[in-house]
């Protein structure tokens, strides 16, 4: 395996080996302290434009299922159609695998979609390192020099990772089954759909920036996506148009529970270092119930903006940050974790149903 090395913008360095595709890559690092998943967080888009650091420190071992598509167009084991994190860093990449729904080996998956992949990396250094400082921008280059291009990393915040992302036309999910929801897609993993269609409903599927107002629907969901939501104004602008109608339900998740407080006038600021992992706890506002949760996000909703009429719906156990928000006289709110998972807990999956029976 070539030798490699990752380069953060304060300078630091870390040095490794590929076991990926060979190309030298650049994005935002992040880690993610799940011990599993990697098929489901590989795929996953809100990963677009950022190198993934997984804490768990033996990856690989079981290998990656089948990327098969269903009938509907639906990948049957993955989050999306491809990778869309620009590169996995971990400290001890497992060459030989075993697992019942296993057909090809990370290293193979990652070469055949042109993603590199670091192993020998001190990947909880890297992580303290990212804690202390905070995320930031870094570099995969190639020891022998051999690869001449010298990549430079985008500037994150700047980019609309969502349009690049997002479908780029109308998709419909089982047409005629039931209560119509736009789902608006900034990036949205596949087992959202999945859990939409469990409950019988029909998907009308629309890219970030599409105005659908003009469709025929029973409520609004509003995705997952990878970047800053400030670059979203037009979903935002979409999504004020669409609370002119009151009894209209709306449901957001990540993303979309940030561009919800954006829309009914809420701030959002970028978190030190997100939270990226299987065990985030969290408490519904006003009780004490507490959910673990799977999450993937580098913003959060200022509770302190909220508008009039809006409350925390959750609260992040750990650091008191926004975890959710819903409107005390209409049918909406968020969820800035994922209630689907996939993979994770599924500890919240039941706000799906309360989004069903308010159709």
């Amino acid at each position: 395996m070539r030798n490699v090395t990752l380069i953060l913008d304060d300078g630091t360095r870390f040095h490794g080996q590929s076991f990926g595709y060979e190309k030298p890559v650049a994005g935002e690092v992040v880690f993610n302290t799940a011990m599993t998943g990697y098929p489901e967080s590989l795929t996953d888009p809100s990963y677009a434009g950022q190198l993934m650091v997984l804490t768990y420190p033996l990856v690989g071992n079981y290998g990656v299922p089948p990327f098969t598509i269903e009938a509907n167009g639906i990948p049957t084991f993955m989050e999306s159609e491809k990778i869309h994190a620009e590169a996995i860093i971990v400290a001890d990449y497992s060459v030989e695998y075993s697992h019942w729904n296993a057909v090809e080996s990370l290293a193979n998956w990652l070469k055949r979609e042109h993603i590199p992949g670091i192993t020998g990396i001190d990947t909880r250094t890297l992580t303290k390192k990212l804690r202390e400082h905070g995320v930031m921008m870094g570099r995969i280059l190639f020891d022998d020099g051999k690869d001449d291009a010298v990549v430079e990393a985008e500037n994150y915040g700047e980019v609309n990772y969502v349009d690049r992302v997002s479908c780029k036309e109308v998709i419909r999910y089982n047409e005629g089954a039931g209560k119509k929801v736009v789902l608006v897609d900034c990036g949205v993993k596949a087992n959202i759909i999945r859990c939409l269609l469990k409950r019988g409903l029909e998907v009308i599927r629309v890219p970030w920036d599409y105005d659908f107002n003009g469709l025929e629907f029973d409520g609004l969901f509003i995705s997952n996506g990878p970047g800053d939501p400030d670059t979203c104004d037009a979903a935002v602008q979409n999504i004020r148009k669409a609370m002119h109608n009151e009894k209209l339900p709306l449901f957001g998740i990540c993303m979309g529970n940030q561009l919800l407080a954006k829309a009914g006038g809420a701030n959002v600021y970028k978190l030190k270092y997100g939270h990226r992992s299987h065990n985030q706890p969290v408490r519904m506002v006003g009780t004490n119930r507490c959910f673990i949760t799977s999450q993937n996000h580098g913003y959060a909703v200022d509770n302190n903006t909220l508008g009039n009429g809006w409350e925390p719906l959750f609260i992040n156990m750990n650091d008191g940050s926004n975890e959710g928000i819903r409107h005390v006289a209409n049918p909406w709110f968020s969820a800035q974790f994922h209630p689907e998972a996939a993979s994770g807990p599924t500890d919240t999956e039941f706000l799906f149903d309360e989004f069903a029976k308010l159709l």
